[in-house]
Parts: C-alpha cells; structure tokens; sequence
C-alpha cells in the first residue's frame, strides 16, 4: 500500500464516532469500551489517514464469530496480525480509511497504545519530531512495507519515553 501522509484533520474524530456508531449495532454490550488511537488521535500530528480504533471486550474469542457482518460492513478479517490476543479489522482496499484493533480487557497493548497516545497529546513537540520524522521516511520510501518498519526504532523510543512520563506523572 502507498504511503498517504497528510496533515492532521478535525474530521477524524468524526469518522471515529460514526465508526463506533456503526460497530455498536453489531457488537451491542460486547464492546466494553472504544478508543480513538494512533496519529488520526492525536492534535497536529502528519498521519496516514487510516483512523486507529481499539475496541475493548471481555473475551476475544467472541469477536470471531462476527467476521461475516464485519466484511459485509468492507473490514478484511486479518485476525492476529503479529500482536498475540488481537484481531484486526482492515477496511478500504488500498485506500484504507479504518483499522480496528479488537482487544481482551486485560491484554498489555491496550496501555502501550494509549500512554503513547495522552503522551504525544500532552507533548506537542513530540507530535512535531515525529511529524518530521514520518515525512522524511516517507519520502525515502513509497509503500507501507518499507515506511512502517522504518520507524519501528524511532516509536519504541518514543514509547519509552511515553512510559517514563506516564510513571512519573503526578495523579490526583
């Protein structure tokens, strides 16, 4: 798939919320919780328009049994896809517009995911280096197979330092 960055939009949230509305009339109370995560979530920050979302249920098994309503709504069923417990929704072809990363309540990605988030929403110039970073490693790579690895060490870095300030954040 080509890498289409852009500059941050309000209508994401948008599209997060209609989504959610949408996976509501299927899954109803299975659905604990939605999260609105990745770039699309976070205030200034260059993105592949591909909203992130995270839906949190009680037991991950159950969402198998939905892969024929989630594919008449256009999501390709991709199940795991290199995170243990997750299974994941792609909908939009080549021009993708939404992932939807189903979790179990207790799997340890739904933390790293979103102390990764509140970090880049609370530290603007952090969402401007990795800005700059995305737009330098998409110009050195055309496709999503070359882009997203390249910026493996870069966000592992990032989430480390996303966990030290969440651990070290006051709460009240």
């Amino acid at each position: 798939m080509k890498v289409r960055l852009t500059p941050f939009s309000d209508k994401w949230a948008q599209m997060f919320q209609d989504e959610v509305n949408n996976l509501k009339a299927i899954f109803e109370e299975l659905i604990i919780n939605f999260e609105h995560f990745g770039s699309t979530s976070v205030p200034g920050m260059k993105a592949k328009p591909v909203i992130d979302m995270m839906c949190i249920v009680n037991e991950i098994s159950i969402v198998d049994s939905f892969n024929e309503k989630m594919n008449a709504l256009g999501y390709d069923i991709a199940g795991e896809w290199g995170i243990d417990r997750r299974r994941l929704f792609r909908k939009g072809g080549d021009n993708r517009t939404h992932h939807i990363h189903f979790y179990q309540f207790n799997n340890p990605q739904i933390e790293r995911h979103l102390v990764f988030r509140d970090y880049l929403r609370s530290h603007p110039e952090e969402v401007a280096r990795y800005s700059q970073f995305k737009e330098e490693i998409a110009r050195q790579f055309e496709n999503t197979s070359g882009y997203s690895p390249a910026k493996k060490a870069f966000v592992t870095e990032m989430e480390q330092l996303a966990f030290i300030w969440f651990t070290e954040k006051p709460t009240n």
